[in-house]
């Protein structure tokens, strides 16, 4: 009888291990809830490229200060006949530049949001994300005479809780998958070997119109030439996202991505 107490002992502990072990994990996957959801194709992301065999792609501007480059890099395009690219504006830089983003809108070309303040998005609360999403809206679509539903973030900077918020705001976030880097003004012959060397069927190139780029409008030249003698065609992001199923990336931590420019 002893012995019988004793394997009974034994594998009751057996069973309150498996028993404490199965709590914990379903701690776990409750906790962490959030990022395991994020991987739902349901859930909201970014998009960085579209999966499509046509030779599109999509010249996108940044612009968030200063009003040297920008309209240098609007000739560019009227004199290449690019009637199709994306300019994502700041709404304080829209605000006060409002014959600048008149000669864009006039032009044709696509215009998104860049946000209110040029703060990186994810060190903010919930409340402060929409009322800075929401007041960008306001102010671009007051200036430009049309709401805009795309939005890149200032400095590139998300996590799923931006992800989300602008979802629920009807807005699409819009990154890139070919960097420019001409923030950075390393030559023009940089800029547009990057350009070149990278662009792919259904690319977003990011690149920018604020003062801080000097070397934009002189690269820009050559990348359009380049690319169209690869075959390229020039459209907006809002053309590019109507060809096919968008290409998303989870927006988990260690994909945030930060940029200053």
């Amino acid at each position: 009888m002893n012995y019988f107490y004793v394997m009974n002992g034994k594998k009751l502990k057996q069973a309150l291990i498996i028993v404490v072990a199965f709590v914990f994990a379903i701690g776990i996957v409750y906790s962490e809830r959030e990022n395991v959801t994020v991987f739902s194709p349901s859930t909201p992301a970014a998009i960085y490229s579209i999966p499509t065999d046509k030779k599109l792609v999509a010249l996108t501007f940044d612009i968030s200060w200063g009003e040297k480059r920008t309209e240098p890099i609007l000739k560019v395009l009227q004199d290449k006949k690019v009637s199709k690219a994306t300019f994502f504006l700041s709404s304080p830089w829209s605000k006060s530049h409002p014959d600048i983003v008149s000669k864009i809108t006039q032009g044709g070309w696509e215009i998104g949001s860049h946000g209110h303040k040029h703060v990186n998005y994810s060190s903010l609360t919930d409340e402060e994300i929409r009322t800075q999403i929401q007041t960008a809206h306001q102010i671009l679509g007051e200036v430009t005479g049309k709401a805009p539903n795309l939005i890149r973030l200032p400095n590139g900077d998300f996590d799923k809780r931006v992800l989300r918020i602008a979802n629920e705001l009807n807005y699409t976030v819009v990154q890139w998958d070919t960097d420019s880097q001409d923030w950075l003004n390393k030559g023009v012959d940089t800029i547009v070997n990057r350009v070149v060397s990278k662009a792919h069927p259904g690319d977003i190139i990011l690149m920018h119109a604020s003062d801080s780029s000097k070397q934009t409008h002189e690269a820009l030249p050559r990348i359009i030439d380049e690319l169209r003698a690869k075959g390229y065609e020039f459209v907006s992001v809002s053309e590019l996202m109507k060809q096919t199923t968008v290409d998303n990336k989870p927006p988990v931590e260690d994909q945030t991505m930060k940029r200053i420019h």
